[in-house]
């Protein structure tokens, strides 16, 4: 039996007819009905939203809702046939289980998980977890970044210019040694198995990567297996610079 970290729950299948309005994605239903569908995720996804692809959505019951669906998968073949997760509210929760299950050796031991803990020299941006209580005394600030885009098996980040990533990046910097500060890139295919900065959208974001692993910046590109039953952890990446 397959270990998952997280089970999705009952997908529907379809075509991608549409995607717009950065939030929006029309698909035709197995059974022919259209609908619209929230994408849950506002960047470009280049090379990940082709219309006409095999996509899987999720129905809420939830009657507040505007639109009962969401975009949770769509299907490319860039290499194989392979399901890549589009739904950036989910990385957060799966490294958030793995944290638990202490799945990530390389963090060392700790007993103490927090989300979302405020840091940076203005104090207004916030860290995804915060790790404390290891063998050693530096605590760690570990920051999440969901990455879809890829060429062949090359998974890379950031598919455009992001200076919110940039922003990151310089305050995990800042920290540095006297706090373990990690970026932690959430490969959501299971089809990549090295990992490089996407130099040619955002060479400044390149440049801060570089500068800041040679200060002590932990790189932790994680492989994760999707398909419409669930999410599992399949290891590291080989990192590329």
């Amino acid at each position: 039996m397959i270990d998952w970290l997280y089970n999705y729950p009952p997908l529907y299948s379809g075509i991608l007819l549409k995607r717009y309005k950065r939030f929006f994605a029309d698909i035709q239903l197995d059974s022919g009905e259209i609908v619209t569908a929230h994408c849950p995720n506002t960047g470009p996804m280049t090379g990940v939203s082709t219309l006409g692809s095999a996509v899987q959505i999720s129905k809420s019951d939830n009657q507040e809702r505007k639109l009962a669906y969401t975009l949770e998968l769509i299907q490319v073949h860039d290499n194989q046939p392979t399901w890549v997760g589009v739904n950036t509210m989910l990385p957060n929760r799966i490294v958030k289980l793995a944290l638990a299950k202490n799945l990530f050796p390389e963090l060392g031991n700790y007993s103490q998980i927090k989300g979302e803990v405020v840091y940076g020299q203005d104090k207004k941006s916030r860290v995804d977890f915060f790790l404390t209580g290891s063998d050693e005394e530096r605590p760690i600030y570990l920051e999440v970044k969901n990455t879809t885009w890829a060429q062949n098996t090359l998974a890379l980040f950031p598919d455009t210019e992001t200076t919110r990533g940039q922003k990151h990046l310089r305050e995990l910097t800042a920290l540095l040694p006297q706090t373990r500060a990690v970026m932690l890139y959430f490969i959501n295919r299971g089809d990549c198995t090295e990992f490089a900065p996407g130099d040619i959208t955002d060479p400044v974001y390149g440049k801060l990567l570089r500068k800041a692993i040679a200060l002590g910046l932990e790189i932790l590109p994680c492989r994760f297996d999707i398909s419409p039953f669930g999410i599992r952890y399949i290891g590291l990446a080989k990192l590329k610079l």
